[in-house]
């Protein structure tokens, strides 16, 4: 029974953190939208980790969900600044960190 809870927890967990690591390995995602281009990568990023924020918030507490995705983020940009056309930036980190919150106060509030 444990072991089927841990893995309806995690193994989501873990399979959206390898479609956020597909994602950072496409080289150079731009649009050619101009300023259009920056606004919906950023949307993107909020988009994607506010699913992981809320998945890693089924499967831990709050502050260890948010330290776990921070630290996926941080990792993830990392992984970035070695795909051609992309680039790892900390202002990506930050934007990271608002998609984990949204993503936790969004499990908070089904919680309830």
């Amino acid at each position: 029974m444990a072991l089927r809870r841990v893995a309806s927890t995690w193994l989501p967990v873990v399979a959206w953190a390898a479609v956020i690591f597909a994602l950072s390995s496409i080289p150079g995602l731009g649009t050619g939208l101009g300023v259009w281009d920056l606004v919906l990568r950023k949307l993107a990023h909020v988009a994607e980790y506010a699913v992981l924020g809320f998945l890693l918030a089924r499967a831990a507490a709050v502050l260890p969900a948010f330290a776990l995705g921070l630290a996926y983020a941080v990792t993830d940009e990392v992984h970035q600044a070695f795909v051609a056309g992309r680039e790892g930036a900390a202002r990506d980190v930050a934007v990271d960190a608002l998609g984990l919150l949204v993503g936790l106060i969004v499990h908070r509030r089904l919680a309830r």
